[in-house]
């Protein structure tokens, strides 16, 4: 990049001096002549010798003004060559970059910085498309003081978007009247959205844990105080206590499921799995549940086998949340149906679907976020941790599976998982995970 301010002259090379002889030996031989004829005229010897090797010495040395010329044109050909490859460095960036001179007029500008800022009017200023004062002011900063500095810029439209803008002189030992700057802008966004998840994430385990804890506190001191010799609230009492240490051991183990699949997230299962025998090991677990919902539980599902790549473990807790899920949510349909087909095109597909109430179009595409409920109420009442299907995210896209969740309200919903046809140890990744 330095060598886009190079100074031609700075490297003008040389012709040889034999070369520039035999080009000049014509006015050398003249010049040979005359010396001669001075001696006889009364000059000295060494006088005339003198002479024509000052003037040998300016011939061959001085460089002429057509010599001079070519010279130019190559350095500046070569310059130019070298301007153009520095420009295509820039348009290879991946990061947005905007290269300007100290007038802000801008030069050059990547495909990356035209998606971002859109594509700058012919020597228009960096203020024709950046109207960011404190952006602007770091550009006026740095030209001004010839030193690299940076700024955090965040936008909330049309989405929350965080960059860190660097301003800094191409070369700062170039001169000052015709030095160079490069704007570029680094994506803080997706570091910025892991932090608040994280955040979010501390914040909402803590509630959960601390409202059970708190009914556990309360119903102690109750014990030890009021209640010390009531033998029928005592009873009562523990059986509340006994409830809410439930519902933590819930919560503690979901937590732990959901850190082991993300330590396991990037490594895909090699073993296989015959899904109508997991989905129906599922459902002969679940039905006394499902008796006590008044659900009843009808599985469609072929006669052969039908394998996929996976771990058994993890797709029975997918179906057993997603067909629990069903029974819970979907309680007052009577009815949850549930198919295995191995025959899909793409891969085989398991699909949970109940005739509950249903769920609005607004939270189907959160519901796989941790601690997401579409009523906390009605979660807390099923028994519910809000992080289920948050689990079967993580496991299916160990697994290159997708989850795809349909539903209308008053006709229930109907939970697809659908897995790849690829064999044990050749998974690709899945870009989408629910549609």
């Amino acid at each position: 990049m330095a060598e886009m301010m190079q100074d031609p002259k700075a490297d003008v090379p040389q012709d040889s001096l034999a070369s520039r002889a035999t080009a000049s030996w014509r006015p050398l031989a003249i010049a040979a002549v005359i010396a001669l004829g001075t001696i006889p005229a009364g000059l000295q010897a060494w006088e005339a010798v003198l002479g024509y090797g000052v003037f040998v010495a300016a011939l061959l040395i001085w460089p002429s003004t057509d010599a001079a010329a070519r010279v130019r044109a190559k350095v500046q050909k070569k310059a130019a060559a070298t301007g153009a490859r520095d420009m295509q460095i820039i348009d290879a960036l991946d990061f947005p970059t905007v290269l300007f001179d100290q007038d802000t007029a801008v030069i050059r500008q990547n495909s990356a910085a035209t998606v971002l800022v859109g594509a700058f009017p012919e020597r228009s200023e960096l203020s024709a498309r950046i109207r960011s004062p404190a952006i602007l002011e770091l550009v006026a900063r740095v030209i001004l003081n010839g030193q690299p500095d940076s700024v955090e810029h965040a936008e909330r439209v049309p989405s929350e978007r965080w960059h860190e803008v660097r301003a800094a002189p191409v070369d700062a030992r170039s001169d000052t009247g015709r030095r160079l700057f490069v704007l570029t802008f680094r994506d803080l966004t997706e570091a910025r959205r892991m932090d608040r998840m994280r955040t979010d994430f501390v914040a909402n385990a803590s509630h959960e844990l601390r409202t059970p804890l708190a009914s556990l506190m309360g119903f102690i001191e109750t014990m030890q105080g009021p209640a010390r010799d009531d033998e029928a609230a005592r009873t009562r009492f523990f059986g509340i206590m006994l409830e809410q240490a439930q519902r933590m051991a819930r919560l503690i183990d979901d937590l732990l499921s959901l850190s082991r699949l993300e330590m396991r997230a990037h490594v895909a299962p090699q073993g296989e799995v015959e899904l109508v025998g997991a989905v129906g090991h599922v459902i002969d677990t679940l039905r006394p549940m499902a008796n006590e919902l008044g659900v009843e539980i009808a599985l469609t599902a072929p006669e052969e086998p039908v394998q996929v790549v996976g771990d058994v473990d993890e797709l029975i807790q997918v179906f057993s949340n997603l067909i629990e899920n069903a029974c819970k949510y979907g309680q007052t349909g009577k009815r949850v149906e549930i198919s295995v087909s191995g025959s899909e095109p793409g891969g085989a597909q398991v699909s949970v679907r109940d005739f509950g109430p249903g769920i609005s179009k607004e939270h189907v595409p959160r519901l796989t976020e941790r601690f997401y409920r579409v009523d906390v109420e009605t979660s807390r009442a099923k028994k519910g941790t809000g992080l289920g299907l948050a689990i079967v995210k993580h496991i299916l896209t160990r697994h290159r599976a997708r989850l795809m969740i349909r539903s209308d309200l008053g006709e229930g919903s109907a939970f697809i998982v659908k897995f790849n046809d690829e064999k044990p140890g050749h998974l690709s990744p899945t870009p989408e995970l629910y549609q």
